[in-house]
């Protein structure tokens, strides 16, 4: 049986680990923010201080960084969205706040968007084997069924509401991050002006939806 000790020194060497895990991925925001999806482990191990098969022994390799800061970063995207989508104005001002705060996100930190949803243009500074275009689509996928929980828990959209809610959550997701890439980088309207403009869009079946009875609403 463990001791008291024994579990005391485990519990200690865990904090040491998540701490330093912790480090390790604020190096690699630096150097994302910096390089965007050109950002290589050699770059992000020289940020830390440390060398690159350290980095490996935390991440295992890059796809495993990626995957760690993708739960990073939609953790803290999710966070925002709910906050929008839960402020006490009507429908669809919130609706409004909610592709508001996706865009506003991905305008404040560029990089960050393009190392998580593109692949590094240029093969010669790319880690070989390495295609950041590939690992988007579980991060997408994981916003779409966030938003279908939030739709089906605050709108009433009959029998086939929680189906029709995953076509929705999805969908939008998919509006969202299709408009939002072309937007930036294009940037061929205020950002004021594609929010309205996709809010027009969603705004059809949405705006005649009734809540869902004993729910928080919507």
């Amino acid at each position: 049986m463990e001791t008291t000790q024994q579990t005391g020194r485990s519990d200690g060497q865990q904090m040491t680990a998540d701490r330093r895990r912790r480090e390790l991925l604020e190096a690699a925001d630096r150097v994302v923010l910096r390089d965007g999806p050109k950002a290589s482990m050699n770059a992000i191990a020289a940020e830390a201080g440390i060398t690159k098969p350290i980095l490996y022994r935390h991440f295992g390799d890059k796809a495993g960084l990626y995957q760690a800061l993708a739960v990073r970063h939609t953790d803290a995207l999710l966070d925002s969205l709910r906050a929008a989508l839960d402020a006490p104005t009507e429908r669809r001002s919130r609706v409004e706040a909610t592709l508001d705060t996706y865009l506003s996100a991905i305008e404040a930190r560029p990089q960050v968007y393009r190392f998580l949803m593109h692949p590094a243009e240029d093969s010669q500074t790319a880690d070989r084997g390495f295609d950041v275009g590939r690992h988007s689509a579980p991060l997408l996928r994981r916003l779409g069924e966030e938003l279908a929980k939030v739709i089906a828990e605050r709108v009433d959209l009959g029998p086939a509401g929680e189906e029709l809610a995953r076509i929705w959550g999805h969908g939008i997701v998919g509006m969202m991050h299709a408009a939002g890439d072309w937007w930036l980088s294009e940037r061929p309207c205020e950002r004021g002006t594609l929010v309205r403009g996709l809010t027009d869009l969603l705004w059809g079946h949405l705006a005649t939806a009734g809540n869902r009875e004993g729910g928080p609403g919507f």
